[in-house]
């Protein structure tokens, strides 16, 4: 029997699956997802007047007892019409529209009560962090960030009953990396079947990729981006097929009142009309892009690429690879001059749009920090970020193509007719100077500094699979070699008791050296045969009572002959001076240790120094600063941490690689299953602080072991204390790391972390009564918040001090915490790490050497040099500038920062 003419119209607007109008003609296939977009029909909403496009019904009320609308809150005619649609395009039985992505989370995150936990990626939205952090605060949720592009790093959080929700995004932003979807919902579901998969799916949109279809439970996108296209709205989505999820959504809109308007619906219906036609534009134009860039030999992020490391994951989860791209030109300087000659490309922080957008993350997102600690602790300095929109990819390419000459990126080559890549200048520089150096005959004075550090978060808890923020602090340590011309090598180590000693270089034991070829990295085991030589002839003299100069001796020996290239063995002086407290638990071995190590490596000329900068560039301390080259920086790293194996035994590394690299990261000891290791954190924003040394000294091991007592005896307790560290630590790295978070409210979330922390610290019985002392005094009356830092038992506490804190209120907490008998350090974290002043006088400031002596401020006056080839040393050098050592070991402690600042230019990690 054939249908009705009514049951034929109903099946003909059934979207997807049409049905034939006849009985005898053959089945039509399913439309297509182009086609999808551009059919806007729903079956049971038919517009009276049959009109071409969904009417808006821009009326807050509807007349009428018991109907389907009677307020737009709760359900509008042109909402439905997109939801139907929206629905329709993502595979979804359910669909819901709110006034913004991140309002879509919102609703989300509502299905979540007290106590249920959420994995959630470490590379997520700024904004996504920022309302887990005030979930994990305020609803009582148990938050965990891990790295989502492994799926089997996901296996250690989830929880049978516990686990609630897994918060995904894939591609990221803006590295472009690719999370497994299938693979992740498929564990999951196995192991705790009743949590909830949640993709933000805003990079790629329905078209590309509808986590749905992969076990997602819940899909939200910012329809502000691809969706709706233009730019001219704000909108979120949310999708799902389960109707128990669909009515608690529906719920929390109509209660909270967050649905999308009409006039905002309207526009977002009429946008993904042509969702298909622009993205296929976009998409092209962006693998043409990414091509282009990949084979000018540019480090690209794209996953069209063959290079992308997560390439067959992506083409087995999504249709396609979007439009969003990035890539690496070696130089910062270089990237700024690129985006600034763009003219088609126009600079925006979002994407999505039908026009093009580019940017630099590091400057547009991260300036808080200076460029030498974000580029060491994650995102590229020099990252350019590309959203590719639907001009013409012809004028897009020649566009950026000008942009990349005008800067000096590319150049035409003659002889291969077309454009390649301009050699890095600075890398000739710098073999031009390694020439220099090597092809004379007279030695240069080096110096270095490197900062120490602090634990901000997860001291004790670290030792047993705990996660620990550190960070550098300014205080720092400073290095200086000085050329002799006799046959001698020297120390003076003014921190540890004025210790000076010097040592025939012949007469060192070098029949016991293996040396480190040039290149070649450090066994793992130290060359016991040569620190067995050295404490048994060379050091043997000093005796027990001078232990920490002994050991301190011993680690520059070590360094300095292992380096040693062949029989070149510069006679030398070691001054090692600093601003930090010795033995507080700031840090100040691992800065010692990346003093020396640097300043040996440089030395011995297995690094080269930094290239020379232009020469109208102003000398000073802050400004024209350059970044020491992460390779260099890298075996700086390596060298420090044999020294610090020489200083403790069996250090984490965590100390060193902060001394290195500055900024904060975070460390986690293996073998607790987690995986173990370091990561930068990303965006780290300075902060200002007071450290405060109890002057109590602290038995570390004592403490350590007292911990592990009362684990064993209370596992319960402890363990829970360590759970709860461990997410103090994850909320910490994401506030710490979003560049979106206001700094009012940075500030706020680290006082209240300070205080759980040190709470939790107590309660594992490491505190001291000095350090309440400080901490109640710091408290009451002025408000700040404080704990203790490292092994605790005495040592330091930190204080952290607000952007607005009054300077004189300030300054009347450090007299009276000196008059209590505690020693405070005014200092900020999170800045540059080590550091290397240029040795060419090019590059110093005339005059700089002044300063006011240790005498003139009442400090103990330095021994005179013991070898008069010391000072006929200095008078040898070049005429063109003074030399440092006089006025360095003159120089009163606290004024040491500003004295190295005036001498010219430094280069930073």
């Amino acid at each position: 029997m054939a249908p009705t003419s009514v049951e034929t119209k109903a099946m003909l607007h059934d979207l997807p699956t049409p049905e034939p109008e006849s009985p005898f003609a053959r089945s039509r296939k399913p439309y297509r997802f182009s086609t999808l977009c551009a059919t806007v029909d729903n079956p049971d909403m038919k517009d009276q007047y049959g009109s071409s496009s969904v009417p808006i019904y821009q009326s807050a009320t509807f007349k009428g007892v018991g109907n389907e609308y009677d307020y737009s809150r709760s359900g509008n005619p042109t909402r439905s019409h997109l939801q139907h649609h929206i629905a329709k395009i993502s595979s979804a039985a359910h669909a819901f529209t709110v006034s913004s992505g991140m309002a879509a989370l919102d609703v989300i995150l509502r299905l979540l009560k007290p106590g249920d936990e959420v994995i959630a990626g470490d590379d997520l939205y700024g904004g996504t962090n920022r309302l887990l952090s005030y979930i994990r605060k305020h609803v009582g949720v148990v938050v965990h960030h891990v790295d989502t592009t492994n799926p089997e790093n996901l296996h250690s959080c989830i929880h049978p009953t516990k686990t609630a929700m897994v918060l995904l995004e894939s591609p990221t932003n803006p590295l472009l990396k690719i999370v497994d979807l299938a693979t992740i919902s498929k564990d999951v579901k196995e192991i705790a079947p009743g949590a909830l998969i949640v993709v933000d799916n805003t990079m790629m949109s329905p078209y590309l990729q509808r986590p749905l279809e992969h076990g997602a439970d819940i899909v939200y996108d910012s329809a502000t981006k691809y969706l709706s296209g233009h730019h001219d709205l704000m909108a979120g989505v949310v999708t799902c097929n389960r109707e128990d999820i669909a009515k608690q959504i529906a719920f929390t809109i109509n209660a909270v009142g967050n649905a999308l308007t009409p006039i905002d619906s309207f526009l977002l219906l009429r946008g993904i009309k042509t969702l298909a036609l622009r993205m296929d534009r976009q998409e092209s134009t962006a693998q043409h892009v990414a091509e282009y860039l990949w084979n000018l030999g540019f480090h690209v992020n794209y996953p069209g690429l063959p290079d992308h490391p997560q390439r067959d994951v992506h083409l087995r989860i999504a249709d396609g690879n979007g439009a969003v791209l990035s890539f690496e030109t070696g130089n910062k300087e270089l990237s700024e001059r690129i985006v600034a000659a763009t003219r088609l490309w126009g600079i925006s922080v979002s994407f999505g749009a039908v026009n093009s957008l580019i940017s630099m993350p590091c400057v547009m997102s991260h300036a808080s920090i200076d460029a030498a600690t974000r580029a060491a602790r994650g995102l590229p300095e020099d990252l350019i970020r590309l959203c590719v929109g639907i001009e013409d990819p012809q004028d897009l390419q020649s566009d950026l193509e000008h942009a990349l000459i005008e800067a000096g990126a590319i150049e035409l080559n003659a002889a291969q007719n077309k454009y390649v890549r301009v050699p890095d200048p600075d890398a000739l520089s710098r073999a031009v100077h390694d020439l220099d150096l090597d092809s004379g005959k007279q030695e240069l004075e080096w110096l270095v500094s490197a900062p120490g550090k602090v634990i901000l978060f997860g001291e004790h808890a670290v030792v047993h699979g705990v996660t620990a923020i550190a960070a550098s602090v300014d205080l720092r340590c400073y290095g200086l070699t000085s050329p002799r011309t006799d046959t001698k090598i020297s120390v003076h180590f003014t921190d540890i008791d004025n210790f000076y000693h010097e040592w025939d270089i012949p007469s060192l034991p070098w029949d016991s050296v293996t040396p480190v070829p040039v290149g070649g990295e450090h066994p793992e085991e130290l060359d016991q045969r040569l620190i067995d030589a050295l404490t048994s002839t060379t050091l043997a003299e000093l005796g027990e009572e001078k232990k920490a100069a002994s050991a301190a001796s011993l680690a520059f020996l070590y360094l300095y002959m292992i380096l040693a290239k062949g029989d070149r063995r510069p006679a030398l002086n070691f001054t090692a001076r600093s601003t930090l407290p010795v033995g507080a638990g700031l840090g100040s071995s691992a800065s010692f240790s990346t003093c020396g190590a640097a300043a040996m490596l440089l030395v011995h000329r297995r690094i080269s120094i930094p290239p020379s900068p232009p020469s109208t560039v102003t000398h000073t301390h802050h400004e024209g600063r350059r970044a020491i080259p992460h390779d260099i920086a890298e075996e700086a790293n390596r060298w420090a941490f044999i020294a610090e194996k020489i200083l403790h035994g069996n250090p984490s590394g965590v100390d060193n690689s902060v001394s290195v690299f500055g900024g904060a990261l975070g460390y986690t000891r293996a073998g607790f299953g987690r995986d173990g290791g370091m990561e930068g954190i990303q965006g780290f924003k300075s902060l200002k602080f007071l450290l405060t040394n109890s002057k109590v000294p602290r038995d570390t091991k004592k403490l350590v072991a007292g911990v592990g007592e009362k684990k064993a005896n209370e596992p319960e307790l402890v363990n829970g204390i360590l759970k709860s560290i461990q997410g103090i630590s994850d909320e910490a790295r994401r506030a710490l790391a979003d560049p979106e978070l206001p700094r009012d409210a940075l500030i706020s979330a680290l006082n209240t972390l300070i205080s759980e922390n040190h709470d939790h610290l107590v309660t594992l019985g490491v505190s001291h009564p000095a350090l309440e002392t400080i901490r109640e005094t710091t408290k009451t009356p002025f408000g700040l918040y404080t704990k203790l830092t490292g092994a605790g038992g005495g040592g330091c506490a930190v204080t952290l001090i607000p952007d607005d804190f009054k300077d004189g209120d300030l300054q009347t907490l450090i007299d009276e915490l000196i008059r209590q008998g505690f020693q405070p350090y005014l200092t900020s974290v999170g800045g540059s790490g080590l550091g290397i002043l240029s040795p060419f006088p090019e590059h110093r400031t005339p005059g700089s050497d002044s300063h006011r002596s240790r005498q003139e401020a009442g400090q103990v006056t330095p021994p005179e040099t013991p070898n008069p080839e010391i000072a006929e040393g200095f008078e040898k050098q070049s005429g063109e500038f003074n030399p440092l050592r006089p006025s360095f070991e003159d120089a009163v402690t606290t004024d040491l920062p500003q004295w190295a600042a005036s001498l010219g230019r430094w280069l930073y990690v």
